[in-house]
């Protein structure tokens, strides 16, 4: 009998951080004390405005179909934020609108990719990026940004793993799973080797861009490198700045023949966004900005204490992010080491399934970002959890042998 499961799907994993996230809400319900820090996902309720905006919205009956790829009045407002705050020119022909930012990834992928085709993928990585260029029937290539490196790609290590194959580079800024960020020079030297290999794409997941900490100059590769415009996909969203994660609307900016490809995806997959959602973010991207650097101030609160108290846990170090909401911590010194119970914590996985065990905290395992052994905190929620949690992590690291 044949397999029901199609060859294409056969190749993925499920989500890694949704399956935490599952299991966390799981054990809640049966009773356990369980803290998650798997989810991505800001604590914060969406801004009033914005769902007044959806309201007003259902009011006047605007419950209908939109053009598949976002009705115009969204592609004005996307357009008017990319020239505001990121200097770059997009029409609102070179906008797509999906119903959030992974749909936006895929379909630019679907689009383009043909079998054999490889996409470079930096770990550590968001977990979907793989399983995507996978559905999408091209290879992805994993190249690692060492912690030394602030866990970014280092120009030399890019060029190596460029072939004739290469159709697209992913680059994530803020980054999840760590937080890293490229600055300005950084992203110049990416972009010189790019300028060496014009077969090269590059899409850039800039998801987490209102996010960054201290006097870090936020950019992105169009900004800095104008003449590589013609091959970006500039790729963002409304679901961190905003908290708007349930209203399911991402976008991007890119040249006018892939957005053209993007959207004939999506006319045959998702058809559109959500109308209600869509004007949902023409009011959070045109209307007030004054709440993001307030809870930017709140996030940077929160990284600062979990990464305060991981440095003060035994056998864990933790790097200090730029930007996003997450923490990356190394667990080498704990490797080897043995729980109460007599299990050996020989991987980020079992030190993940042992912390849930014995402390009930839920954390992301780093293999399914692509770089051991090491585990992702998601700190998008409120101080006096993060503290519990953190205790709870110290206590158990103390308790192993």
């Amino acid at each position: 009998m044949s397999s029901l499961q199609s060859s294409a799907l056969a190749r993925v994993k499920p989500s890694a951080t949704l399956a935490v996230t599952a299991q966390a809400r799981q054990l809640k319900a049966e009773g356990r004390d369980v803290i998650g820090l798997g989810a991505g996902e800001p604590d914060f309720d969406t801004p009033e405005n914005i769902k007044q905006a959806a309201i007003d919205a259902i009011t006047r009956g605007e419950t209908k179909y939109t053009d598949a790829d976002g009705m115009p009045q969204l592609k004005a407002a996307i357009s008017a934020k990319f020239k505001r705050e990121n200097g770059l020119d997009y029409s609102t022909a070179q906008i797509h609108v999906a119903p959030g930012g992974k749909p936006v990834i895929f379909n630019a992928l679907v689009a383009t990719l043909n079998p054999g085709d490889e996409v470079i993928v930096p770990a550590p990585y968001w977990v979907s990026y793989p399983d995507m260029v996978l559905l999408a029937g091209g290879e992805p290539v994993t190249v690692v940004g060492e912690e030394k490196d602030g866990f970014k790609l280092r120009p030399e290590v890019l060029e190596a793993a460029i072939t004739p194959k290469t159709k697209w580079l992913i680059l994530n800024s803020p980054s999840n799973p760590t937080g890293a960020a490229y600055t300005r020079a950084e992203l110049e030297e990416i972009a010189a080797v790019l300028r060496r290999h014009p077969q090269v794409w590059v899409l850039t997941d800039d998801m987490y861009e209102h996010l960054v900490y201290g006097d870090f100059e936020y950019t992105t590769i169009a900004q800095v490198a104008p003449d590589l415009y013609d091959r970006t996909l500039t790729v963002n969203g409304v679901s961190k700045a905003y908290a708007m994660t349930g209203w399911r609307i991402g976008y991007a900016g890119g040249p006018k023949p892939l957005i053209d490809l993007m959207r004939k995806v999506a006319s045959q997959t998702t058809s559109n966004p959500t109308s209600i959602s869509q004007w949902a973010a023409v009011e959070a991207l045109n209307g007030p900005q004054d709440f993001i650097p307030e809870r930017k101030a709140a996030f940077e609160k929160r990284r600062d204490l979990v990464v305060s108290m991981l440095n003060q846990t035994a056998g864990v170090t933790c790097a200090t992010p730029e930007g996003a909401f997450y923490v990356y911590p190394s667990i080498a010194g704990l490797i080897g080491k043995t729980t109460e119970g007599g299990v050996v914590i020989d991987s980020d996985g079992t030190f993940a399934a042992e912390l849930l065990n014995a402390e009930g905290v839920a954390v992301v395992q780093g293999e399914a970002f692509g770089l051991s052994p090491y585990f992702r905190i998601s700190y998008a929620t409120s101080e006096s959890v993060l503290e519990d949690a953190c205790a709870r992590i110290q206590r158990f690291a103390a308790s192993l042998r």
